[in-house]
């Protein structure tokens, strides 16, 4: 019975891999379109309006007390005719940031700002947007969370960008405000400036699926509209719309040059807040658009890339499972029940991870001024972010199982900070209410069980597994001890 259910974790464990593998496949050949676009996109030429549109910039906000009056202040210096302009702020705020906010606007008397005070959160943030839609009276509408600071000439650089009706929506890319703070929000910036360059300039390219990645961007209403407007069934309303809309004809536009600064999240807790959302987010889109899309008559290669686009997220699941069963098929090769063929399949399926390696790799070099600095860095950062990422597995496997099964949880927030401005600590900010969830327990324990298999590993030579069991002992330690001590945060 112990041999059956060995054989059974292998047979898990092959099929984790060839997840992992294929949706490698789908990374590696991004890249390669990412390649092929660099050219193309210094080459792109816009055209500039005879007259500007009116435009609405709409800014979601919710509790934020931290952030408003530096949003306000950024939205301000836009630079656009004044008559050609509404600023809607869309706020759900149930503290003093309602008072704060009417204070700041005391300011920019001359600017046409647009206070919405909803006293219920219906619809979370796709209802604020829904709501504010209807009495927006601009032809695009540019949207940016609470936690960026646009770039003052961002409209002057995207609307000349919809020369064609066709044209629905552009993304301009995010940049970070805090990416030096600490190693968590470097590993960020690591992650999300793959996601921006290769794979929404090769997703793009292509004439793939791309996402409105829910600020820094601008809609031409009627896309809005024709697509059906905003969702608020699945936590992620901007891939909903996003697919919506693409699946209806309306072309997607992604600009990297065009740059909107943010702030990432500081502390375990809130980077786990935003993931979670993202995640199951992530999962509730697949399973309301897969289907459709594979129901319309488009090229194997766009379908391709939207499966992996839509089911990115269950990639959590597979390295889950993948670093359990590895469990069980260390003790068989222990055994001598593994024979080479066994084996040999098991390095080609490692391919998968060289690729997805490479995908983060290019990007971090993008741009950069020193390639040796730069290479030095990214020996450092790229074990750590690959050891945080399969740490992080069983936290966004909980949510992308939830959301694949249907089971439906509020959105929550993440909590901005502020702290470039040096106005504030992390033990000062009030948001900090999230509580130590059983998983963070549970990520302590499986630290210290590929902790074991590390040492069992050296103890009998058997070294299948070693890389990767020890990465997994430090992911799972780190996220341990960081959410441990963000969540204790928020009780002091």
């Amino acid at each position: 019975m112990p041999d059956i259910l060995l054989y059974a974790l292998l047979g898990i464990y092959l099929l984790g891999m060839l997840f992992i593998f294929l949706y490698s496949l789908a990374q590696g050949q991004l890249l390669f379109s990412f390649l092929k676009a660099r050219k193309s996109l210094l080459k792109t030429q816009k055209i500039s309006p005879q007259e500007w549109p009116l435009v609405t910039v709409q800014l979601p906000v919710f509790n934020e007390l931290y952030v408003a009056e530096r949003l306000i202040d950024a939205v301000a210096k836009l630079n656009y005719p004044k008559e050609k302009l509404e600023i809607q702020i869309l706020d759900d705020s149930t503290d003093q940031t309602v008072d704060l906010i009417r204070e700041k606007l005391k300011d920019y008397p001359n600017i046409h700002f647009k206070y919405i005070h909803r006293q219920d959160r219906t619809g979370f943030k796709a209802g604020a947007l829904r709501e504010g839609l209807t009495v927006a009276k601009g032809e695009f509408i540019a949207i940016f969370d609470s936690d960026f600071i646009p770039d003052p000439d961002f409209l002057q650089k995207t609307i000349p960008f919809f020369h064609s009706d066709k044209i629905g929506m552009v993304q301009s890319r995010w940049t970070h405000l805090n990416e030096e703070y600490s190693l968590l929000t470097k590993l960020q910036a690591f992650a999300l400036d793959a996601h921006f360059l290769i794979e929404q300039i090769g997703r793009n390219h292509q004439g793939a699926f791309i996402n409105f990645n829910g600020t820094g961007g601008i809609w031409r209403k009627a896309c809005i509209l024709d697509a059906g407007n905003w969702h608020d069934d699945t936590l992620t309303e901007d891939l909903d719309l996003s697919y919506r809309a693409q699946k209806k004809g309306w072309k997607f536009i992604y600009r990297p040059e065009i740059e909107s600064p943010a702030e990432l999240p500081p502390i375990m807790s809130a980077i786990k807040s935003q993931q979670f959302r993202w995640t199951k987010g992530g999962a509730e889109c697949a399973v309301k658009h897969a289907k459709s899309v594979l129901g319309q008559n488009l090229p194997f290669r766009i379908k391709f890339h939207a499966m992996a686009h839509l089911f990115n997220s269950s990639i959590f699941i597979a390295v889950l499972l993948v670093s359990l069963s590895s469990i069980g098929v260390w003790f068989l090769g222990e055994k001598e029940f593994l024979s080479s063929e066994w084996l040999r399949m098991a390095g080609l399926f490692l391919m998968g991870f060289v690729l997805i390696a490479l995908v983060y790799l290019v990007s971090y070099f993008y741009g950069k001024r020193s390639f040796f600095r730069s290479l030095g860095e990214a020996i450092i950062y790229l074990p750590l972010f690959l050891s945080v990422s399969m740490g992080m597995a069983l936290h966004n496997a909980q949510a992308v199982w939830e959301g694949l099964s249907g089971k439906k949880s509020p959105f929550i927030r993440t909590p901005k900070f502020n702290l470039e401005s040096k106005k504030q600590t992390l033990k000062a900010n009030r948001y900090l209410t999230f509580k130590t969830p059983i998983t963070t327990w549970i990520e302590g324990v499986l630290s210290l069980v590929f902790l074991v298999m590390v040492f069992l590993a050296i103890q009998t030579g058997n070294y299948l597994f070693l890389p990767f069991h020890a990465m997994l002992a430090f992911g799972y330690g780190l996220v341990f001890i960081s959410s441990f001590k963000s969540y204790a945060l928020g009780k002091s």
